[in-house]
């Protein structure tokens, strides 16, 4: 994908377009399904599914932003964008959004990753795969501290990791928020906190008191007096420091992608320059100037830029799943066709880095292009006497993050 040429140049002009964008997916091809799924005891967590006909080239999970939902436009046009690349796309609702407050007797906060994992545990158990995750703004957050907690164990179970316009210091990020100039979007974000609790007191007022949730005004005061009493952080301090995900990227194992504008209004840039990124390899950074939050509009089409990064990248991470794309690893050039070549001594290795995908050992009885006709299996193990014209490439294997 190229660099960003934005649509406007101006950060709060593309935050707001960014968001008011009229986005919409093809339900004639990509028909929306609502499924729950039980995540602990008493919570259940609404997703939206966008499949694709036939087989699926993957599964990407998509979780949004502080006071959004599977309804959100940017979650909307990525599962357009990824679901006509072949992927199935399952749009996450974090506990109480998205009209699913009956679902659950909590709130949510920026750091709980129980819930995503649960469902990535499922997907995992019913063998599908390869699976992603993308999160934006506070979504971001959660999949990065979900992606760190896991460390190692993460490589058995995501295969690829996408943040979009993320809080990684939430203190840091939520003082930027407070800024003068950036009073407008704080107004918001407090309303609708505000309006949520209310909703939940009316439900429930025996365990949410308000407590003076009428008087607060900026999103430390709703943390300080509403978020972190509820999940036992004590103070909104302690929830920032405990919860932002810059304290678990060190640990990250698998191939992550950060996409954050310089200019973001409600991110200051600067938490992104320190050594918890620059020093893992699995993570890169990817900063255009320009952006503003989750307002990535190209001047020209495709208009939505964020969506073509993250699908690039995602298709990138299975080349092992799709023969005709492989670009890296050894190839056998065919007729029209392009056949993954590895020694069987290989799959073992393979098996760890693609969990759930169905492998084929070609005996000397079987054609491999045969075998891709048939579109029976994810990946093709091609002893030598197959080789016809081997183009080595420089690794086997190579992180496209």
């Amino acid at each position: 994908m190229g660099p960003f040429a934005p649509i406007f140049r101006n950060p709060h002009i593309l935050t707001v377009a960014g968001n008011y964008w009229r986005r919409a997916i093809d339900e004639t091809r990509f028909p929306t399904r609502s499924v729950l799924y039980a995540t602990e005891e008493g919570t259940r967590v609404l997703v939206e599914e966008n499949r694709p006909a036939g087989r699926v080239r993957g599964e990407v999970l998509l979780m949004h932003g502080l006071e959004g939902s599977s309804r959100s436009g940017y979650m909307v046009s990525m599962a357009q964008r990824l679901a006509g690349l072949g992927l199935a796309v399952h749009r996450m609702n974090m506990r109480s959004c998205g009209g699913s407050e009956h679902l659950t007797p909590t709130l949510y906060h920026s750091g709980l990753t129980a819930d995503m994992l649960a469902v990535l545990r499922r997907f995992q158990a019913e063998g599908r795969g390869p699976l992603f995750v993308t999160g934006y703004s506070l979504g971001g957050n959660v999949v990065l501290k979900l992606a760190g907690e896991l460390g190692e164990q993460a490589r058995g179970l995501i295969a690829g990791v996408c943040a979009i316009s993320t809080p990684i210091d939430l203190r840091a990020c939520v003082e930027a928020i407070g800024k003068p100039v950036n009073r407008l979007y704080e107004r918001r974000f407090v309303k609708k906190l505000c309006e949520r609790y209310r909703r939940r007191h009316a439900a429930d007022g025996a365990h949410f008191p308000l407590d003076g949730v009428e008087r607060v005004r900026t999103i430390y005061e709703f943390d300080d007096r509403v978020t972190a009493p509820a999940f036992g952080f004590g103070d909104a301090a302690n929830y920032y420091r405990t919860q932002s995900a810059i304290r678990f990227l060190p640990a990250i194992r698998v191939p992550t992608l950060l996409v954050q504008a310089q200019d973001d209004p409600m991110i200051p840039f600067g938490i992104f320059e320190g050594p918890e990124i620059r020093s893992n390899p699995h993570l890169r950074l990817l900063a255009p100037e320009h952006g503003g939050h989750l307002g990535f509009l190209s001047r020209k089409r495709p208009r939505f830029w964020a969506d073509e990064v993250v699908g690039e990248r995602i298709l990138n991470r299975i080349p092992v799943f799709n023969p005709k794309t492989s670009t890296r690893n050894f190839r056998l050039m065919m007729s029209d066709y392009v056949a993954i070549v590895l020694m069987p001594r290989a799959l073992p290795r393979i098996q760890d880095e693609a969990p759930g995908v169905t492998f084929e050992l070609l005996s000397n009885a079987e054609h491999p292009v045969e075998c891709l006709e048939r579109g029976e299996v994810d990946l093709l193990i091609m002893p030598p006497q197959y080789i016809s014209k081997l183009h080595p490439s420089e690794e086997l294997f190579e992180d496209s993050y």
